[in-house]
C-alpha cells in the first residue's frame, strides 16, 4: 500500500524529473545544453524505483528521470538533479560519464550507465542476473547482494529489436530449464516509437507469450504502478525466475526537443495524451487523499521549477572536456606492470607438466584448464563448448575439470552469449566465451561495440565489464565449410576503440597471450577477443610433413599486448604478417633463399608500431602479407602506420581477395596463397615495381 508519505515522495520525484525535461529544452536554447530526449509522461517509473531496493542493480530506459531521482533519494549522499543537469550541459564535473553523454547512471545508487535506443542493454542485464545466482553458487564474491533483483527498462518500440526479443527468449529458455534469473523487465509503452505507432495490445500479451509470469499496470496513475511493480519485484526476488511489467505510459513534448508531434499525430491525439499527465494525476491524487491542498500542489510545483533552474543557472557555464586525451582518458585503462605480474603469477600456479610440444588447439586447452584452476571467479561458456569440448576440441575435459557451474554450454544466440558475458563481468565474474565461428561475431558485434567497450568510457571508469572473447575464426581449412566457417573479415573489431585484438599462431604464443588478455582483464577490467585460426588448430608440421616444427611448448613467458615476434634477422627483406600467414610466410623464406627477418604481429589491436618500425627500418623494405581481404584488411593499418611514422622505404602488400570464402577448391581463387607471397617478395627485393 502506497503511504500517503511516500505518495508525497513520488510526486516530488515526478516533479523534479518533468522539470529537468523543462531546463533540458531552456539550456539547449541558450546553446548551453546539448540533450533534449526527456521523461516526460514516463514519470510513474519512479513508482517502480521505489518497489525496489537501492541495491538492486538498474539498467534504465533513457526515460527515466523519475526513476534516477527515485532511487537517489533511498540512498543518500548524492545530488541527483545537479547531476542530471552537469550531463545535460556536457559538464566534465558530472559524476559518471563526465561530460562524454547524457546518461543515468551512479555506483553509489547501483545504475549502470545505458545509452541505447534500441535495447541493447536487456542482454547484459539478463546476464547480471545471472551472474548474481551463479556467483552465489560458486561461492566467489558479487558487485551486488545475493537476494538482489536486476531490473531493466525498455521502450515499446525497442521492444521490437531482435536483441530485446533475443534477451527475453533467454530468460525464457533459462526460466524454462530451471535456472534462477531474477530480473525484472518493465516496458514503458507510450504507443509510439519517435513517430511509428506500436500496434494496439501488441504489448500487452508480451511476457505472458515468452511463458514469463505477466504484470501490467497504468503508469499514469502512481498508485497503481506501485502496487503492481511492488507485486511484480516481489515475485521475482522469491522465485528467483524473470517477471515481464507492462507499464502504460504517454509520451508528452515529443521525442525529443526537435520533434514537432504536429507532423504526425493529431492534435486531439496529443491533447488525449496530456490529458493522462501522470503529474497531474498525481497531484489530484494527493489532494483525494487531503495530503495537501490544491494551492499547496501549486507551491510544490513552483519551488521545484525553481530549484531547478537556479542549478541550472549554476551549471550552465561548468568547464566542458578540453583535450583529446581527456575525452579518451578512460577508453582502455592500461597498468602494464599488473598486468605481467597477474599474469606470471598464473603461469607459475599452472600445474607442472611435461615440456612436450603440443598443438595450437592443445596450448589453449591447457592454458584454459590452468587459469580456470587459477581464477576461482571465471567461467567458460558458449555453443558445444561443454560436454562436447568445442567443435574442434579446443575446451574438451574442462566441464570435467571445474564443474558445471564454471563450464556450460549456452543456447544458440551469439547476442546472448556476449551479453551473459556483459553481465557476468560486470558483476565480479570473469566471462570466457566462445564465439564458434568468427562470420557469427557480427550479428552480435553491437554487444562488443556499443555495450562492452563504451561502459568504461561512458562510467569515467567506474563500471568494467571485464571479458575474454574467443572466436575461432580466418580460412584455409581443408575441404570444409565456405565463407561460414572461413571468414576473414576483423575490421568491425579493429576500429572498436580501447578492445585489444589478439591473433595467436604459434602454440607458446597462444598460452602466453591468453595468459595476457585474461590477466588483462582481471587487473584493468579490459575487453579482450582472442581470434583463433582454425587451420592451424592441429598443425604440427612446417616445412615438412612429420617435421613437427609447428608444435612447441608451454612456458611461462609474458607476452606483454602490443608486441610482436620476430623471426631470423636478415637485412634483405622485411616481412609483416600475423596468422595463417605466420605459417605460410616461414616457409616461403626458407624457400627463398633471401636474407629475410618475419614479424608476427601478433596483436591487431593495439598494432605493435614499435616494433614494426624497428624491424622495417632494419632492412628497408616491407611486404605486408595479410590473409584478410584488401580493402578494410589489417594491411591497410599496417601502411598507415609505416606512412604516418615517415618509413621511405619500399612497401608491398599481398592480401586475399575482396570476396566471401566459397566452398571447397574455388577457395583458393580468393585467398592468399604462397606463390603470390614468393612472387611479391622477389619482385621487391629485385626492385620490380
Amino acid at each position: 500500500m502506497l503511504t500517503d508519505a511516500r505518495l508525497l515522495e513520488l510526486y516530488d520525484s515526478q516533479l523534479g524529473s518533468r522539470h529537468l525535461d523543462l531546463a533540458a529544452r531552456e539550456l539547449r536554447a541558450q546553446g548551453a545544453g546539448f540533450y533534449t530526449i526527456g521523461s516526460a509522461g514516463h514519470e510513474g517509473n519512479a513508482a517502480v524505483a521505489a518497489a525496489l531496493r537501492p541495491t538492486d542493480p538498474a539498467l534504465l530506459h533513457y526515460r527515466s528521470g523519475a526513476f534516477y531521482l527515485e532511487r537517489a533519494r533511498q540512498a543518500p549522499g548524492t545530488d541527483p538533479l545537479r547531476d542530471v543537469l552537469l550531463g545535460l550541459v556536457a559538464a566534465a564535473s558530472e559524476p559518471i560519464a563526465g561530460g562524454r553523454h547524457k546518461v543515468f547512471g551512479h555506483p553509489k545508487l547501483n545504475v549502470i550507465p545505458q545509452t541505447s535506443t534500441i535495447a541493447s542493454h536487456l542482454p547484459r542485464a539478463v546476464g547480471v542476473a545471472f551472474a548474481v545466482e551463479r556467483a552465489a553458487k560458486l561461492g566467489v564474491a558479487c558487485a551486488w547482494p545475493h537476494d538482489s533483483v536486476v531490473v531493466c527498462s525498455f521502450g515499446d518500440a525497442s521492444a521490437n529489436h531482435s536483441t530485446a526479443t533475443g534477451a527475453l527468449n533467454t530468460a525464457a529458455y533459462c526460466a524454462h530449464q530451471g535456472l534462477p534469473l531474477p530480473v525484472l523487465f518493465v516496458c514503458e509503452d507510450n504507443g509510439i516509437g519517435i513517430s511509428v505507432r506500436t500496434p494496439g495490445g501488441w504489448i500487452a500479451s508480451y511476457g505472458s507469450r515468452l511463458g514469463m509470469r505477466h504484470f501490467t499496470a497504468d503508469g499514469c496513475d502512481v498508485a497503481s504502478a506501485y502496487e503492481a511493480a511492488a507485486e511484480a519485484v516481489e515475485w521475482v526476488r522469491r522465485t528467483r525466475r524473470p517477471a515481464f511489467l507492462h507499464l502504460r505510459t504517454v509520451r508528452l513534448m515529443g521525442h525529443a526537443g526537435s520533434d514537432a508531434e504536429v507532423a504526425y499525430r493529431s492534435r486531439a491525439e496529443i491533447a488525449a495524451d496530456e490529458e493522462r499527465d501522470p503529474l497531474t494525476a498525481t497531484a489530484r491524487l494527493l489532494v483525494a487523499r487531503g495530503v495537501v491542498t490544491e494551492d499547496e500542489v501549486a507551491a510544490l510545483a513552483e519551488a521545484k521549477r525553481e530549484e531547478v533552474r537556479a542549478i541550472a543557472r549554476e551549471v550552465a557555464s561548468a568547464a566542458r572536456l578540453e583535450t583529446a586525451r581527456a575525452v579518451m582518458a578512460p577508453l582502455a585503462p592500461s597498468r602494464p606492470a599488473a598486468v605481467a605480474g597477474e599474469a606470471v603469477a598464473a603461469a607459475h600456479a599452472a600445474r607442472a607438466r611435461p615440456a612436450e610440444p603440443v598443438t595450437l588447439a592443445q596450448a589453449i586447452n591447457q592454458t584454459l584448464a590452468d587459469l580456470l584452476d587459477h581464477c576461482p571467479e571465471m567461467l567458460v561458456f558458449g555453443e558445444d563448448v561443454a560436454r562436447k569440448g568445442g567443435v574442434y576440441g579446443v575446451t574438451r575435459g574442462l566441464l570435467r575439470r571445474a564443474g558445471a557451474g564454471r563450464v556450460f554450454d549456452t543456447l544458440l544466440d551469439e547476442q546472448s552469449i556476449l551479453g551473459l558475458a556483459l553481465g557476468a563481468g560486470l558483476s565480479g565474474l570473469l566471462p570466457v566465451p566462445e564465439i564458434q565461428y568468427l562470420a557469427y561475431l557480427h550479428n552480435a558485434v553491437d554487444q562488443i561495440r556499443g555495450e562492452a567497450a563504451t561502459l568504461s568510457f561512458f562510467s569515467s571508469g567506474q563500471y568494467r565489464n571485464p571479458m575474454v572473447v574467443r572466436v575461432a575464426g580466418y580460412a584455409y581449412q581443408k575441404g570444409f565449410g565456405g565463407h561460414f566457417h572461413n571468414d576473414n573479415a576483423v575490421a568491425s573489431l579493429r576500429d572498436i576503440p580501447g578492445l585489444v585484438v589478439a591473433t595467436p599462431s604459434r602454440p607458446d604464443d597462444a598460452a602466453a597471450m591468453l595468459r595476457t588478455c585474461v590477466a588483462a582483464a582481471r587487473a584493468d577490467g579490459r575487453v579482450c577477443v582472442f581470434l583463433e585460426p582454425i587451420a592451424l588448430y592441429h598443425t604440427r608440421d612446417l616445412h615438412d610433413e612429420g617435421d613437427g616444427e609447428w608444435l612447441a611448448p608451454i612456458s611461462a613467458e609474458h607476452v606483454p599486448i602490443g608486441r610482436a615476434r620476430v623471426y631470423g634477422s636478415g637485412d634483405e627483406l622485411t616481412i609483416v604478417t600475423f596468422g595463417n600467414g605466420l605459417h605460410m610466410s616461414l616457409r616461403v623464406a626458407r624457400r627463398l633463399g633471401l636474407r629475410c627477418r618475419v614479424l608476427d604481429l601478433r596483436w591487431l589491436a593495439p598494432l605493435p608500431v614499435d616494433d614494426l618500425l624497428r624491424e622495417a627500418t632494419a632492412t628497408g623494405r616491407v611486404l605486408v602479407v595479410d590473409e584478410t581481404r584488401r580493402s578494410g584488411g589489417v594491411s591497410e593499418g599496417v601502411l598507415a602506420a609505416l606512412a604516418d611514422a615517415g618509413f621511405d622505404g619500399r612497401v608491398a602488400r599481398v592480401t586475399s581477395r575482396d570476396s566471401f570464402v566459397p566452398l571447397g577448391d574455388a577457395a583458393a581463387h580468393v585467398l592468399l596463397t604462397e606463390d603470390e607471397i614468393e612472387a611479391a617478395a622477389l619482385d621487391l627485393v629485385r626492385g620490380r615495381p
